[in-house]
């Protein structure tokens, strides 16, 4: 894994951006995950010291925890800055955007598994997306939703519990035959 052209790519999701948190969390993320490609341990070990320091220097800077071990898609965006917690266990498709508030882990401590969330995945603020689910591409998390199963692609879930709604079809989509 080259860090370089992944640090561009998520620049230019950024619009170029070099203030935003979001990117500076992206900066450790990729940084993180680099360091896995040194084969050395020993060369790894300061990288990885490194790693750790910068980690936590982002999270209080910016309120986001965001390990390097989730992986992510591409244009992966996280719009606000402030209390995001995401699970090492999680992963992320392509064209996700989270914002402040949002919490994506562990439904409980015994079951070590987070949820898959797709493509094209919007998550509003203070959503909670928790347990062994899966989020279908091109979904709506509503602000303040808390999800507990999984959602089909095309859907919007809001309220708490999570109330799921296949979104509409335009017209465009539906020709008259």
């Amino acid at each position: 894994m080259n860090f370089f052209p992944y640090l561009r790519a998520d620049l230019a999701t950024y619009k170029g951006c070099w203030s935003s948190q979001g990117f500076w969390v992206m900066i450790v993320y990729r940084f993180g995950r680099w360091r896995y490609t040194i084969k050395s341990g020993l060369v790894r070990k300061p990288f990885s010291l490194l790693y750790k320091f910068l980690y936590k220097i982002v999270q209080i800077l910016t309120g986001i925890e965001f390990p390097c071990e989730v992986p992510v898609g591409e244009n992966f965006r996280i719009e606000h800055f402030g209390d995001i917690i995401v699970s090492g266990y999680a992963s992320f498709g392509s064209g996700c955007i989270i914002r402040n508030g949002v919490t994506v882990g562990l439904k409980n401590i015994e079951e070590k598994v987070a949820p898959r969330i797709g493509n094209n995945v919007n998550i509003g603020t203070g959503a909670k997306i928790l347990g062994n689910i899966t989020i279908g591409n091109n979904v709506d998390i509503g602000a303040n939703a808390v999800v507990i199963t999984s959602v089909p692609d095309d859907s919007i879930a809001v309220g708490i519990p999570a109330k799921i709604i296949p979104k509409k079809k335009s017209p465009a989509s539906n020709p008259v035959l």
